[in-house]
C-alpha cells in the first residue's frame, strides 16, 4: 500500500497542479485528438505504468505518475464534499488525515469530524466515499472515521480561515 503520507492544502496541490502542467508536453484539445498519435506510441494522455516505463515507487506496483494523477483526482473528488454548517469544503478544513491507495487501487481514506457529535457524522463518511469511488481508477474505497487525533482549528487551510473569515 502507498501511503500518500501528508496531504497538500489546497493552494499547494494548486501549485503542483500548475507544476504538471507546465511539464506536461504540448497535446491537442480532446475534441481535436489526434488518434493516429494516440494508436500509433500508446501516449494516451495517462499516466505511465511502470511497465510503461513511470517512475517506480517503493512498495507499490504503481508508478509515481499514476500515484500523484490519482492523488490529484482523489482530492479534487473530496474537495466536492461540505460541511453542511460550514460554507467550506472538507479537504480544506483538515478533516481528511490520510489517502492510502493500494496497487489493485482501492483507497483508504481515515478522517474526521469538526466534533464527535456531528449531525452529518454518519451521512459524511459515505459522501466522501462516493466521491472518491466517482474517480477514474479507482477500485472501491473505505472511510475510516477516527477522533484520534481530535480535529482542531489548526488543522484548516489558509483557504478555509479565508473563506470563514478566521485570520
Amino acid at each position: 500500500m502507498a501511503q500518500l503520507g501528508e496531504i497538500p492544502s489546497g493552494s499547494e496541490m494548486e501549485n503542483m497542479t500548475q507544476e504538471h502542467d507546465r511539464q506536461k508536453p504540448d497535446r491537442p484539445e480532446p475534441d481535436r485528438l489526434d488518434l493516429d498519435r494516440v494508436g500509433g506510441d500508446g501516449d494516451t494522455g495517462q499516466p505511465k505504468s511502470v511497465a510503461e516505463g513511470g517512475t517506480p515507487v517503493p512498495g507499490s506496483a504503481l508508478s509515481q505518475e499514476e500515484l500523484e494523477q490519482l492523488t490529484a483526482d482523489i482530492v479534487a473528488a473530496i474537495k466536492t464534499v461540505y460541511d453542511p454548517e460550514i460554507p467550506c469544503d472538507i479537504y480544506e478544513l483538515g478533516l481528511i488525515y490520510t489517502i492510502d491507495v493500494d496497487d489493485d487501487r482501492s483507497v483508504n481514506v481515515e478522517m474526521t469530524l469538526t466534533a464527535p457529535g456531528c449531525p452529518v457524522a454518519g451521512d459524511m463518511p459515505v459522501w466522501v466515499e462516493n466521491a472518491v469511488n466517482s474517480v477514474a481508477g479507482v477500485s472501491g474505497t473505505t472511510v475510516e472515521l477516527t477522533f484520534d487525533p481530535p480535529w482542531d482549528m489548526s488543522r484548516m487551510s489558509d483557504e478555509a480561515r479565508l473563506a470563514l473569515n478566521m485570520f
